[in-house]
Parts: C-alpha cells; structure tokens; sequence
C-alpha cells in the first residue's frame, strides 16, 4: 500500500503540474479547473487513496463496477464526488443515480425522461452534462448540435434537462475528441458551442473536456473539468466482460 501511495502521489504531482501550466499559458486560474480522476478497472482501494491524496472528484465507466466501488469506498469513509461518465442505457440510470453526483453522458430525450424518474424515485438531484458528439457519429455517444434527429439533438435534449428541474440540474456539456481530429480543433469547436449554449442556459458552466492525452488543448480551450485516468493512475488492461 505505502508503495501506491506513492506511484498515487507521483503521477498526482505531474498531472496537477501540467493542469497548472496549462493554465498559465492559456491566463487562466487553475482553481477553475477540476480534475476528475477516471478510476475504471482499478479498485475501491485507489479510490480511497486518491481521495487521502486530496482528490475530491472521481469518475467510472461502468454501472456494474461503479456502484460496488463506491458502496465501499463510502463504507471506507471516503465521500468523493462521483461522476458516471460512460454510456448510460436507460435500464440502469435508477441504480447510476443512487451513487452519481454528476451524470456526464447524457446524450438523448428519451434518457433524460428515464433519468428524471429515476432520480425522482431515489429522491436525489444529479447534475446532468450533455454530452455532444463533435463529429456527429452518435455510435459513440453523443447529441449533435442542430442534428436532423430531435431525439439526440444537443438543444433538444437540453431543454429537457431543464424542463426536469425538480429532478436533474443542467450544469453544462461534455465530449471526447473524435479520433484522428487535432484535440485543439475538436475543443474550440466545443468552445463555441459551449458560448451559445449558455447564452440560453446560463446555469450551464461546466465545460468537461481532456483526458490524459489532450489536457493541454482542453483547457486552453475553457475546460472547467478533465477526465485523467491512465497518467495518474498507469495502464491497466480491462477485466474481460463476461
């Protein structure tokens, strides 16, 4: 343990480092960026020694996996702010929203309605980030910004967020680089959109973009969140899905 605490810590500093000298160069505050360490595939037992390490919010992939972690994490008496950052099928959003502080892939009308009653049932309030495809391939997740189906356009799904403000809030947008794009091209074009989006959601101030890859690039595009998982944590291979 003493051991990965330590490998914890390292890859902690460097990561913070490279937060901070990102905002430096963009003019920003890093106080106005949080980190979000993706913890998938490793144990409850990282978790609690992130959290001692000073990480306040933590994020998984999957429902299965999340829900057990955070059980114990919370009966380790550790309370981190979970953020659910995977796909999302409508079946499991009433367990995801027992344990989810933030739901980062909201992508479609029909998850929020499933969502909200969810969440209505289990009397908590997540936060909600729309999550947009840049590219427009929904197969990977994601609304589209004035897309042909309303089903998983970006505003539609949006202002049904809002519209279930006694059971969700909207709090912002979130995204992956598409592959093969140049990460800086993919943020500012979520920057944009970001800009528009608040000037009829000004509540919505969260920008969740960069993982370990591309940090550099999401905040100097504006990201108010990066999802760091491999850089502070190390590769892991996944467990096989059985």
């Amino acid at each position: 343990m003493p051991e990965r605490r330590t490998e914890l810590a390292t890859g902690l500093a460097t990561t913070r480092e490279r937060i901070a000298t990102a905002c430096r160069d963009a003019g920003r505050d890093p106080a106005g960026v949080t980190l979000v360490v993706v913890t998938k595939t490793y144990p409850a037992s990282d978790v609690s020694l992130l959290v001692d390490l000073g990480v306040t919010d933590v994020g998984e992939n999957r429902d299965q996996e999340a829900s057990e972690k955070a059980s114990s994490v919370a009966a380790d008496g550790r309370t981190p702010h979970w953020h659910f950052i995977g796909r999302l099928q409508r079946n499991k959003c009433r367990s995801v929203v027992r344990y989810a502080d933030t739901v980062q892939s909201v992508d479609s009308v029909r998850l929020v309605r499933a969502l909200a009653k969810a969440a209505v049932a289990e009397g908590r309030i997540p936060d909600v980030l729309v999550q947009v495809s840049l590219d427009g391939d929904t197969a990977r997740g994601g609304a589209v910004d004035g897309g042909d189906e309303a089903e998983r356009d970006v505003w539609a799904v949006a202002r049904e967020v809002a519209a279930a403000d006694d059971a969700l809030r909207l709090r912002g947008l979130m995204a992956v680089a598409p592959l093969g794009w140049e990460p800086a091209r993919a943020f500012d074009l979520l920057a944009g959109l970001h800009t528009r989006f608040r000037g009829e959601f000004p509540q919505a101030t969260v920008l969740s973009a960069g993982m370990s890859g591309d940090l550099e690039a999401a905040v100097a595009a504006g990201a108010t969140h990066v999802r760091v998982g491999s850089a502070i944590l190390g590769n892991r291979t996944p467990p096989a899905v059985t």
